[in-house]
């Protein structure tokens, strides 16, 4: 079984969230937002490394009011740069040698399913790069800045991304050494990967592996979560458990 590594990115400004807390650390019925996306993978036999990315500006008070979930998960904590590909950077900069390969998980896509998650790993050891997406559903148009349509864009073969993303750290590597050569116009890491010529596959992603950005996303995230179906009695016990009869304080 090959040994994989997961970057969760969470030093983003969250601009457009428009509230006292930043998106990853937003509470989401009872628990942070980045607790839920990390607590899908920890568990995994594979995963044996997993790395956090947080602004040198938060890391106080990440670590002081998480303190507890870093240990019980060692979790171990990158810095974060002014842009999303110089936070994931940091972290791969910390690899353990033995990881083959490398997921990307955005830290605010906290309605991920743990069979996702196996099927996109599967993928990608498979293949070599995978990630999960959706085939664009609705009919996509091109707007000027006046708000007017310039275009209708054929929707045949147009997939929106979600994340994880998974690679072989060869390749990730490979590619973040070669960024520079790109330009800023990169969205995702895929891209990189792409930009080196490797083949990267696509997996049945979901609809509610929605990625938090307005305070209206938490709100359906919170509805998401609520749906779920909850764990029958007898099954495995959620390690967070501690944290629900703490009410949340302290270990959100």
């Amino acid at each position: 079984m090959a040994s994989i590594a997961v970057i969760f990115p969470a030093a983003g400004r969250s601009s457009r969230f428009k509230d006292k807390e930043k998106k990853p650390f937003a509470t989401l019925d009872g628990r942070a937002v980045w607790l839920r996306c990390v607590e899908f993978f920890i568990n995994r036999s594979e995963v044996k490394q997993s790395i956090i990315v947080v602004a040198p500006d938060d890391q106080d008070m990440f670590r002081r009011r998480y303190g507890a979930n870093l240990a019980f998960m060692d979790l171990q904590i990158a810095n974060g740069g002014a842009e999303r590909f110089e936070s994931v950077a940091n972290a791969l900069a910390m690899l353990k040698p033995e990881i083959d390969f490398v997921a990307v998980h955005d830290a605010v896509r906290p309605c991920l399913t743990e069979s996702l998650v196996g099927a996109v790993f599967a993928k990608a050891q498979e293949k070599g790069a995978a990630l999960l997406a959706l085939p664009v559903q609705d009919t996509l148009k091109n707007v000027d800045p006046k708000n007017q349509v310039t275009a209708t864009v054929p929707r045949k073969g147009l997939w929106l991304a979600q994340t994880p993303q998974v690679f072989r750290r060869d390749w990730l590597e490979e590619a973040y050494a070669k960024r520079g050569q790109l330009g800023k116009d990169i969205t995702d890491d895929a891209q990189l990967v792409e930009a080196l010529g490797k083949p990267v596959h696509v997996v049945d992603g979901s609809s509610t592996n929605i990625k938090i950005t307005s305070r209206a996303d938490l709100a359906l995230a919170d509805a998401i979560i609520k749906a779920a179906p909850k764990p029958k009695p007898g099954g495995p016990m959620n390690p967070f458990a501690e944290e629900e009869m703490w009410g949340g304080k302290g270990l959100r």
